[in-house]
């Protein structure tokens, strides 16, 4: 299995001319699409282009087709076998047509070779196997551990090397020689430090002859999911001068029902007798009513840009990964309404852009950290225009609006981004730029939070939460 992960160094920069794309035209900032048909027929449409991507498409899985059948017969025949069951035959039929002894006696040393390496993979195997994880889930950088646990069969068996798919890679461990009925447990080391959702198993055994032409795989279990979070730090609480709430500050927008009492004014048609003022009445000598001003509900949205031209390169990436990551924990742990959200990817085929954005689920830590563990950079995805077009109209009851980018959108399309949310709507943009100089800015109403370091998070936020207490005083 491919481990969900990031694309690679070499495909990030392809599409950086999106990020200057203007955030103001949403046609245009949609118009790339950026996936497989794309690169085939371009932005033909008709009935050419879809038969040539229909071939395309068919030649695709006869290929995965025959990939298969050919991993299947590599795993039982290695290619020095395949070569001496190709030059047997020519080597005893040549050698009687022609008079050649030697090639006569060549065909029969193959013969007896393929037939005793055969032999070798006759019986049962000498152990079973179990293949467990020390646990399924880390942090990046964190080492992974597993245990194979050998019981040994009715016969003793020599030394047995055991290996064991990881993600694309292969482990292999040596079981030594036990006798009948004895159970061992092997711990091992996973090579695997890099953030992603990894297949771990099952455990083989592969039992092979000397001479190399021929061997038997016995898988032992079934895979098991090795999930690599991304590296979180505490954040300030998200609800300290930030989120406008039944228990914080009121906004702006006035109400003829809240909790948040704003003045009074005159009684017009309309309004409820509930709340009309009757000692102020009685002053004035006119019906006199209350005002409040509206509360906002303490909800807050995190959008991760998945686009590959709103990063430089996959280190931005990670990085934009952990404070994604770190700000959603924070705010589940705090117990706020919370919405996480990132592109919805375009299938590999399709005709046009999926403006449409995915919600992570996010009902608690753990789960939000499996699904950031899966989560990888894109040419199809929406660049961070586009993807605050798609979260904006649905912003109506949000506070405040966490946009986590690379270091590739101008300010230009960081202000369009903006100016997608309704008004009274926080939004923070949260730069990732690795080894930057960090720092806090304010543009248009918006708040840009340069990160060098996931650690530079804490204090920038820090500074951010502070400027708007302060701002928020009589």
């Amino acid at each position: 299995m491919t481990p969900h992960r990031s694309a690679t160094r070499s495909g990030w920069g392809t599409s950086a001319a999106a990020a200057e794309v203007d955030p103001g035209d949403y046609a245009t900032a949609t118009a790339a699409i950026g996936n497989r048909r794309e690169r085939i027929v371009g932005s033909r449409t008709g009935p050419i282009a879809d038969a040539v991507v229909a071939s395309a498409r068919f030649l695709r899985s006869l290929r995965a087709a025959a990939d298969a059948v050919i991993h299947r017969l590599r795993a039982g025949v290695t290619p020095l076998g395949w070569s001496f069951a190709a030059i047997t035959p020519f080597a005893l039929a040549g050698g009687y047509l022609l008079g050649i002894v030697e090639l006569v006696l060549l065909g029969a040393a193959g013969l007896v070779l393929l037939a005793t390496a055969t032999a070798y993979l006759i019986g049962r195997a000498p152990l079973r196997l179990e293949l467990r994880l020390a646990r399924d889930r880390i942090v990046a950088g964190e080492v992974a551990k597993g245990t194979i646990t050998a019981t040994s069969t009715a016969r003793r068996h020599g030394s047995v090397i055991v290996e064991i798919p990881v993600g694309e890679g292969l482990s292999e461990v040596i079981i030594p020689p036990v006798g009948p009925g004895v159970r061992q447990h092997q711990e091992f080391t996973i090579g695997i430090r890099d953030r992603g959702a990894y297949e771990i198993g099952p455990a083989r055994t592969i039992r092979a002859d000397p001479f190399g032409l021929v061997r038997r795989e016995l898988e032992w279990g079934a895979p098991q999911l090795l999930r690599v979070h991304p590296r979180t730090i505490a954040v300030p609480a998200t609800s300290s001068g930030l989120i406008r709430d039944l228990e914080g500050n009121p906004t702006r927008d006035l109400s003829s029902s809240d909790i948040s009492f704003h003045a009074l004014r005159e009684y017009v048609a309309g309004d409820e007798r509930r709340n009309i003022h009757w000692k102020a009445s009685a002053r004035t000598g006119t019906f006199m009513v209350r005002e409040f001003e509206q509360t906002r509900r303490s909800r807050i949205i995190v959008a991760l840009s998945l686009a590959q031209a709103d990063f430089a390169d996959e280190a931005e990436f990670e990085l934009g990964v952990s404070t994604a990551a770190s700000l959603g924990v924070r705010a589940v742990r705090d117990g706020r309404d919370l919405s996480v959200m990132v592109s919805a990817l375009t299938p590999e085929y399709a005709k046009r852009r999926v403006a449409e954005v995915r919600t992570l689920p996010s009902t608690t830590p753990v789960r939000l950290l499996d699904e950031f563990a899966a989560v990888g950079a894109a040419l199809t995805a929406l660049p961070i225009a586009d993807l605050a077009r798609a979260i904006g109209d649905r912003a109506t009851d949000t506070s405040v609006v966490f946009l986590v980018v690379g270091s590739t959108p101008t300010l230009r399309a960081l202000r369009g981004a903006a100016a997608r949310f309704p008004l009274g709507v926080q939004v923070i943009v949260v730069v990732c730029e690795p080894e930057a100089v960090p720092g806090i800015r304010s543009a248009n109403g918006m708040t840009v939070l340069t990160i060098g370091h996931l650690d530079d998070l804490k204090s920038a936020l820090s500074r951010s939460l502070a400027s708007a207490r302060t701002a928020r005083l009589p």
